[in-house]
């Protein structure tokens, strides 16, 4: 499990550099830490340029694999926010997480931050076509839109594109 901790008073180190911390799983589910709030991003772009935010921490996702957090606990009653691509699979990634933590929200992948970086969409070569069951109204909408095809052939937003100004705003709105 690779996390960081955001919030600088937290820190489980006692040095004052970057802590980008690797630990077995096991470790990580004995975790003791105050977080109220955990972001699960896909992309170690993103995952390293994490802005600080207050009793917060992010975690390096592995796509598919959240059946290492599965066991976690004390992440049941947390916060949680995950950012994924705006794809068909960034939905499913989303979905499959629910599964483990009803409680997830999706974070920068609504339709407003997907069609303002239209010119940085991409292709996705393999979408997924799976029914997905724990997403929100607005997010089953999207998956729907981009297995559909509405908006164009296969359109993929990746994550790391979508412009830092972006995510300190939603962040802003998360942490008022």
């Amino acid at each position: 499990m690779r996390f960081r901790i955001l919030d600088p008073s937290l820190a489980l180190l006692s040095t004052e550099s970057y802590q980008d911390i690797t630990v077995t799983q096991e470790t990580f589910a004995r975790l003791a830490t105050a977080v109220t709030k955990v972001f699960i991003t896909e992309n170690e772009i993103n995952f390293l340029s994490f802005p600080d935010v207050p009793e917060a921490m992010v975690i390096f996702g592995a796509g598919y694999g959240f059946e290492n957090l599965a066991s976690v606990e004390w992440m049941r009653d947390r916060i949680i926010h995950y950012w994924g691509d705006i794809d068909t699979h960034g939905f499913a990634i989303l979905n499959q997480l629910r599964g483990f933590f009803p409680q997830a929200t999706s974070l920068l992948m609504d339709s407003e931050t997907l069609m303002e970086h239209q010119a940085l969409w991409g292709v996705e070569s393999s979408p997924e076509t799976g029914t997905l069951t724990r997403l929100t109204a607005d997010e089953s909408a999207r998956y729907g839109q981009l297995g559909r095809d509405e908006l164009g052939h296969q359109i993929r937003m990746e994550q790391e594109k979508i412009g830092f100004k972006w995510l300190v705003e939603a962040l802003g709105h998360i942490i008022g």
